[in-house]
This record gives structure tokens, sequence and C-alpha cells, in this order.
């Protein structure tokens, strides 16, 4: 072995970072990925702003009532959001590009996270979680231009977060693939990520109970939270069936959490044949989790919006069917704190730094 090779070897062993081996590693192609997006997101609205068909938001909506900009036309809305999505990229390319910027870390990852949260609370709403269910019915008619538009904006601003705290975890030294550090904090640690993460999923298993009660009880003729008038409304249409079907998924999925904090959600079941006894894979968990963590936040923090807005003043006597859904970022929040702990229990030796 010749001497460099032996120093690297050290080096690893003693827990040290391997060196990038090129530019264009993965890491950094998250970072590209994003600003590609969100430049070609930023032109798609510059388009609109000078008069192009098919602008998505505001007043031109397919649903307006449900944006944050309902009274806002394409004139006044379009080029704002052109500005927006054009200067995120410019964010997402100095977070991807080698070497430091001069900015403050900290003004680079929070610009990052000031913009995925203004689209996730302006941009996006419910909508995306409610057409996944649709998905899932195979009733593939009810997504519509709007909704392909805030899932491209989500994705955008998400894949931005992304390589924000790849680049955090670059400048500061910690490792890129694990974020693992010489003065890694105690609260990732197996052990505590364990207790915090065990009260975390439990809250993400109770909140969504709590809202499919409401919907399975009118279901069964129980009119909880609503007024008879509107409860016979909506019996005539069948629509407590369909929300109670809704409802089920939810709550069948928020049971799936516990796996999050359970041995079966490590290790596959003895009745699950050809898979019994093997690990599951760490993405398996982790994708689909955060995915449902961020859509929940998403559509909790519309209706708390709706709400400040006056769009529920008319319905005080109905608040069995707005005041649930404004605990969902509990769920979304408590979903993604269990999730975060999941990984920090699972992610064993990491194969770039050897830390673990």
């Amino acid at each position: 072995m010749s001497q460099a090779a032996e120093h690297l070897s050290a080096r690893v062993k003693d827990g040290a970072p391997r060196p990038e081996r090129g530019r264009f590693n993965r890491t950094a192609l998250i970072g590209y990925a994003a600003f590609l997006a969100l430049l070609l997101y930023g032109l798609a609205h510059a388009y609109w702003a000078s008069g192009g068909d098919g602008f998505p938001f505001g007043a031109d909506d397919a649903n307006p009532e449900y944006s944050a900009f309902q009274n806002v036309g394409r004139d006044q809305l379009a080029p704002w959001i052109a500005g927006w999505f054009l200067g995120s990229a410019v964010v997402a390319l100095l977070l991807a590009l080698p070497g430091r910027r001069r900015i403050p870390t900290g003004v680079l990852v929070g610009a990052s996270l000031l913009s995925a949260a203004v689209v996730f609370f302006t941009l996006a709403d419910f909508r995306i979680l409610g057409n996944l269910a649709y998905v899932f019915m195979l009733k593939f008619s009810a997504i519509n231009w709007t909704v392909i538009n805030q899932l491209f904006a989500v994705v955008s601003v998400g894949l931005m977060v992304v390589s924000a705290v790849v680049y955090q975890r670059r400048t500061s030294g910690a490792c890129t693939r694990c974020g693992r550090s010489d003065t890694e904090s105690g609260w990732t640690s197996r052990e505590s990520a364990a207790r915090w993460g065990k009260r975390a999923a439990y809250t993400a298993v109770v909140v969504p109970l709590l809202y499919a009660s409401t919907r399975w009880a009118w279901a069964l003729g129980f009119p909880l939270g609503i007024s008879n008038e509107l409860w016979e409304e909506g019996k005539k249409d069948h629509l407590w069936i369909a929300g109670a079907a809704l409802a089920t998924m939810g709550a069948l999925g928020s049971l799936l959490t516990l796996g999050l904090v359970q041995r079966w959600g490590e290790v596959f079941p003895r009745w699950m044949v050809g898979l019994r006894g093997r690990r599951v894979p760490m993405l398996l968990a982790i994708i689909p989790a955060t995915l449902v963590s961020i859509m929940v936040t998403i559509a909790g923090v519309m209706y708390i919006r709706l709400h400040f807005q006056g769009a529920f003043d008319n319905q005080k006597d109905d608040w069995g069917a707005t005041v649930p859904e404004m605990v969902w970022p509990v769920w979304g929040l408590a979903l993604g704190a269990a999730t975060l702990a999941y990984y920090f229990r699972r992610r064993g030796v990491c194969k770039r730094c050897a830390r673990g």
C-alpha cells in the first residue's frame, strides 16, 4: 500500500470524511437539479406575466376559493412569482457550486427555507393531499392543472432545501452524506432519538384518529360537530361514505407510523412471505413518511389561513368540518420528527466518513 493510501485509510479509521470524488457528485447534482427546476419555473411565470395562457394561480386558479391570492389576477401575481422563483434559482446555484460563498451560510440556508415556506403555505394547499387520495382510488380525472403546478413548485423548493442542508454540512466540516461531525450533538444519538422519536410517533398516530372519528361518526349517522341540515345534505349525495373511506385511509396510514418505532419497521414480520426476516430498507419508510408529513402540514396551514381569511365565518355551528383539519400541522410536524428519529436510529456506519 502506498504512503498516500495508508494516510487516507488512517483518516477514514479516525472518522474523518473521504475527499469528494469530482465536482458532479450525487449531493451536488441535487443542487443543480433544484437550480434548473426553479429557473424553468421562473421563466414559465415570466411567460405568463407577459400575457401567455395557462397561469394556474390566484384568480386564474381552477378553485380560487382555496387560493391565498383568490382575488389577485395574473397581471399582478405572475411577475412577483416569476421574480421569486428566479431569485430562488440564484440561491440554489450558489448552494450547488463547489467551494464556499462569501455570503454567510446562515443567509443562504435561511433564504432557501423562506422560499420553501412561501411556496408550501401560499401556492400549495390541501388539494395535493386530496389528489393523492384520489390517485389511490384510481380517480385520475380529479387532478387539474393547478395541482400539477403546485407539485412542481413544492418539489423544486424541496430540492433546494436538501441542497441547503448539504451546503451547511459541507461548510461546517460535517459529512455531506450523513451529517455527522466530530462535535455531534447528543440529541442525534440512537438512544436519544429513540426517546423523543417515540413521543413524536405516538402524537402522529393520535391526531389523524381524532379527525377520522368525526368522519366515521357522520357515516354512522351521528352529526358530530355539524348541523343536522349539513348532515342531511351530505347524506343525500353519499358524501359521508366517501369521507369515511378517505378518513379510514388516513387512519391506516397513521398506524403505519408505529413502524417508525416498532421492530416491524426495521425487520419485515413473519407473515410477509418472501420478505420475512429481511431488513426494511430505510428509504421505504423515510420517503413516504416525509412526503405525507409535508402534505398534511400544508393542508393544515391552509385551513388555518382560510379561518383567518373569514372563509368559515358562516360555519360556526359546523366546527367538525374545519377544526380537526387545523390540528394537522401538529400531525405533520410530529410525523416529520418521528421520521428524522427513525433515520438517526438506523443510519449505521457512514460509508463515506466511517462515523457510526
